[in-house]
């Protein structure tokens, strides 16, 4: 049941995420676009170990009760609901953690005809 409520708890708060979302783009203040979206990353991130966590807890559980069949069904339940999480986990953490801009491209001295031999600058 924890699983279960754990996952409305976290769905429920994208759905607050989104709902602020919406009205910061209908107000004329806009200002907390970037702020939301590390939350609603956020949110995604918790959500994506939380479904795949709970069916692998309850899993190790099982087993450990010595009950092989639920093991075994919630062990592919996690497997299947890894693959469908592992992407949008994916996407959440690159937009969470984005990559640094790439660096300035250096700047080359290119002699004209016609003029000196010297660069500008220096």
């Amino acid at each position: 049941m924890a699983w279960l409520i754990g996952a409305l708890v976290l769905l429920g708060w994208i759905f607050s995420i989104g709902l602020e979302g919406w009205a910061d783009q209908h107000s004329d203040q806009g200002a907390g676009a970037d702020a939301l979206a590390r939350k609603a990353n956020v949110a995604l991130l918790l959500l994506a170990a939380e479904v795949v966590a709970g069916p692998a807890v309850i899993a190790v559980v099982a087993r450990s009760g010595l009950l092989r069949r639920t093991a075994a069904v919630y062990l592919v339940i996690a497997l299947g609901l890894g693959v469908l999480a592992v992407p949008v986990a994916v996407g959440a953490y690159r937009d969470f953690a984005p990559a640094p801009p790439p660096p300035p491209p250096p700047t080359i001295c290119q002699e004209h005809s016609g003029g000196d031999t010297r660069c500008p600058g220096g």
